[in-house]
C-alpha cells in the first residue's frame, strides 16, 4: 500500500470501515482494551474485511498519536479519497436534489473543520470544497473531530477557490457567504431553498476579499448579548441546518 496514515478513534476507525472508501492495512487495539460497542463493531468490522487485527501498549499508542485522542484504536490506511466539483454536482444530479456545497475559506482549526464536516454530513451536504493552500487538509485530527463523518462525504480541494466556486455559479448553483457586513442581510430573512454554496471564512479573518466579492448573498447571525460573534463551527452548523430545513 502507498504512504498512508493512522487514523485515530474508534468513531473515525469505525465510519472509514463502514465506508469502504479506503484500504486498510491493519486495526490496532491499545492492549486491556475492553472489547464492547465500538470496540467490537471495529473487530467485528475488520475480521469480516480480512483486515489484520494487532495490539500494542497504550503508553506506545499515546506516542505514535501525537496528542489525538486515540480512544485505544489506530488503523493504518490509505490517503483520504478527495473528490471534484464534478463529482459533487453529480451526486446531487443522482439523487434528484438541488446541490448543496459547504466551501471552507482557508479554516486552519482541525476541530472546526471536523465539527462543520459533522454537521454537513448530519444535513445530507453533497460535497465540502477546500482551497489546497493556507487551510487544513483532511488529516486524521479532522476525521477524529468529525466522529467519523468525513469518511462519507466527498471533499474536493482546489487550486483556486474563487474560480471554483465562479463553476458553481455557471451550474446555476448561488453562492451565499456566512459574515458580518453592512451589505449582509439576517439569514432568517433570506430563503436558502435553492442550489446552494454556504461559504465559511477563516477563524478570525473571515473570507478573503475575492472570495466575498464572488458571493451572490451575503447573510449574518444577529447578536443579542455582549459577545458579537460565533465560533466558525457554530456559525456554520446553525446555517447548515437552516438551509436543510429551507429545502425540506
Amino acid at each position: 500500500m502507498a504512504a498512508g496514515e493512522n487514523l485515530l478513534g474508534r468513531n473515525a476507525v469505525r465510519e472509514a470501515l463502514i465506508a469502504g472508501r479506503r484500504r486498510f492495512e491493519r486495526v490496532t487495539l491499545a492492549q486491556g482494551v475492553a472489547p464492547k460497542g465500538p470496540i467490537a463493531e471495529i473487530q467485528r468490522l475488520a475480521k469480516k474485511q480480512r483486515i489484520p487485527l494487532s495490539t500494542m501498549p497504550r503508553r506506545e499508542m499515546d506516542r505514535l498519536a501525537q496528542g489525538i485522542k486515540h480512544q485505544g484504536v489506530s488503523a493504518t490506511v490509505s490517503p483520504y479519497p478527495l473528490s471534484t466539483l464534478d463529482d459533487i454536482l453529480a451526486l446531487a444530479q443522482s439523487r434528484d436534489e438541488m446541490p448543496f456545497i459547504l466551501a471552507l475559506d482557508t479554516l486552519e482549526d482541525p476541530q472546526n473543520v471536523g465539527s462543520l464536516m459533522r454537521s454537513a454530513e448530519a444535513v445530507g451536504v453533497h460535497g465540502i470544497i477546500l482551497p489546497e493552500r493556507r487551510a487544513v487538509g483532511i488529516t486524521p485530527a479532522v476525521s477524529r473531530a468529525s466522529a467519523g463523518a468525513v469518511e462519507h462525504l466527498l471533499v474536493a480541494t482546489v487550486v483556486n477557490l474563487a474560480r471554483a466556486l465562479e463553476q458553481l455559479k455557471a451550474s446555476n448553483v448561488w453562492i451565499v457567504g456566512v459574515e458580518e457586513t453592512p451589505q449582509s442581510q439576517r439569514y432568517t430573512d433570506v430563503d436558502l431553498s435553492m442550489p446552494l454554496a454556504l461559504v465559511l471564512g477563516s477563524e478570525g479573518r473571515g473570507m478573503r476579499p475575492l472570495i466575498r466579492k464572488t458571493c451572490d448573498l451575503l447573510v449574518e447571525i444577529p447578536m443579542r448579548g455582549r459577545i458579537h460573534s460565533l465560533n466558525v463551527a457554530v456559525a456554520g452548523s446553525l446555517l447548515l441546518y437552516r438551509a436543510w430545513e429551507a429545502r425540506s
